[in-house]
């Protein structure tokens, strides 16, 4: 753990304020949920709760069975970074950040579908995914809030992504959705 200097009191409510320097740097924004973990030490610990982060294995599974039967580039995303990859380096993609443009996309619940020049086509991460000439984006909403996304890039020189990936992704973030809300 590393020490940031900062000291704060906790409220006669028992509230605690997280200084703004550590909630930019860790993209903590208003009404997110934290979970709240205790050691041995005596120590507490919070840390920025994903739900769909607990079925990261569950959405590994489905994106793998995706890429291979659509032939893409197969990713499952939280709110703040992909967790599962599939039809495409892991090394490229698992675990980035996700770019603002997608944040804002998962955000305003859109749906993408759009090809490399386009008006609409927007970054994945920050680290740029070059080598893709197509992409569907499909926010998951469970419990009625956008939580992630599923998202198909499809290569430059190979088939082109169009409705009938679109509905796959739908389809995946309709399910990926139903599964958080059981």
């Amino acid at each position: 753990m590393r020490a940031t200097g900062i000291v704060r009191r906790i409220d006669d409510l028992g509230r605690i304020v997280v200084p703004k320097e550590i909630r930019r740097t860790l993209r903590i924004r208003e009404g997110d949920p934290l979970e709240i973990f205790t050691d041995k030490d005596g120590e507490i610990i919070l840390k920025k709760y994903s739900p769909i982060g607990e079925l990261g294995a569950f959405a590994q599974q489905y994106a793998d069975a995706t890429a291979q039967i659509l032939g893409c580039a197969v990713c499952v995303s939280d709110r703040d970074q992909i967790i599962a990859v599939a039809g495409a380096p892991k090394k490229d993609l698992l675990g980035k950040s996700l770019h603002k443009e997608l944040e804002d996309a998962i955000n305003d619940r859109e749906a993408i579908m759009a090809k490399k020049g386009e008006k609409k086509f927007i970054h994945i991460t920050g680290a740029g995914e070059n080598g893709y000439s197509g992409q569907i984006v499909q926010t998951i909403i469970c419990e009625g809030d956008a939580i992630g996304a599923v998202i198909l890039l499809g290569k430059e020189g190979e088939k082109p992504v169009g409705e009938a990936e679109q509905k796959a992704a739908v389809i995946a973030a309709n399910f990926l959705g139903r599964q958080m809300e059981s």
